[in-house]
């Protein structure tokens, strides 16, 4: 168990410093993208948070689990919100409606 812990936060630990680096070396103009198209990605992991949550047996598992649905739930989200938002700026700007003052003269 504790050789197995340690795997897995070894694991944890690299991945970190990986998507660090890699995020770092990305242009500013291509956050937006990457975001947007990661939200598959975080999709596939909320699937497999909500998978890990169903086979849980112990208190541990079932916490850790919730969290994890939870966490993957706000990053789809906000992806969605970030593509959103993105997408707002290649919009067309209404047009503001004649003033009641220039439809009268």
């Amino acid at each position: 168990m504790g050789n197995t812990l340690l795997q897995y936060a070894t694991v944890l630990m690299l991945s970190i410093f990986v998507g660090i680096e890699i995020i770092a070396k990305v242009p500013s103009i291509l956050h937006t993208p990457l975001m947007s198209g990661s939200n598959a990605i975080h999709g596939v992991i909320l699937v497999g948070a909500m998978l890990v949550l169903g086979s849980a047996t112990t208190n541990l598992e079932e916490i850790l689990g919730f969290l994890a649905v939870i966490l993957a739930t706000l990053n789809v989200v906000g992806g969605f919100v970030v593509t959103d938002r993105m997408l707002e700026m290649f919009r067309g700007k209404a047009k503001p409606a004649a003033a009641k003052d220039e439809v009268a003269s």
